[in-house]
């Protein structure tokens, strides 16, 4: 595992424990609905039914297309009560990813890994993107999605200082430093209007941005 970022590059405005941040609930969307539409139509493309499927960093909505069964949804984040409430999840624990990388899962024990809006916050993406690659069963996707959006203060420090064009080509940089996953393939869609235009609300919608990297069948085959 290749180590990317710097420590100054890790760093967060906001440095007290993520836990108080998030230790009360948030039971709002962080992104429009045109982005949760063309999330949703991905994840109809790529995710097979009746598969194992772990949202990591979820919270208490759910982007899975709704006509589509799973066999199981493992949920991941750091509230309780948001979790709880997200009706597509068979189960869920509460794990702080910058203090402890290690999922609890089994190796290659989900045929994919999802991660909405949140693949900023990671101080450590090179070890969670590591434990992704090892729970992935051979063949199994990684799709992380991301606009430009986000907690300002509990970003990392080159995450905030990046560009959109930068940031996509930072998470592709955090799925290359990991042997064993094929060449991800990015998808971008920035707004269609300039970004102050969009906070005011006056017009365009919020860009869309997707990682998607699949484990390789086998390790010899890593590119």
């Amino acid at each position: 595992m290749t180590s990317l970022l710097q420590p100054q590059q890790r760093q967060k405005l906001d440095a007290a424990q993520d836990d108080q941040f998030y230790d009360v609930p948030r039971f709002v969307t962080h992104v429009d609905e045109g982005f949760i539409s063309q999330l949703t139509d991905l994840y109809r493309e790529r995710l097979r039914p009746n598969s194992r499927i772990l949202d990591l960093m979820s919270s208490w909505v759910s982007h899975l297309p709704q006509d589509m069964a799973f066999d199981w949804v493992e949920g991941h984040g750091m509230n309780a009560d948001e979790l709880a409430k997200n009706p597509r999840l068979n189960h869920f624990f509460l794990q702080n990813l910058n203090e402890n990388q290690t999922l609890p899962c089994a190796d290659q024990s989900f045929d994919a890994v999802l991660n909405t809006v949140s693949v900023q916050y990671l101080q450590y993406p090179e070890a969670v993107f590591a434990e992704i690659h090892r729970i992935l069963k051979p063949g199994g996707i990684a799709i992380v999605s991301f606009s430009n959006r986000m907690f300002y203060q509990k970003a990392i420090a080159v995450w905030r200082d990046g560009t959109e064009a930068q940031r996509l080509q930072l998470v592709r940089q955090y799925v290359q430093a990991v042997p064993g996953f094929g060449s991800p393939e990015l998808i971008a869609r920035p707004a269609s209007a300039p970004m102050i235009l969009q906070m005011l609300g006056l017009a365009g919608g919020d860009p869309f941005y997707a990682v998607i990297a699949e484990r390789q069948e086998s390790e010899g085959s890593a590119g």
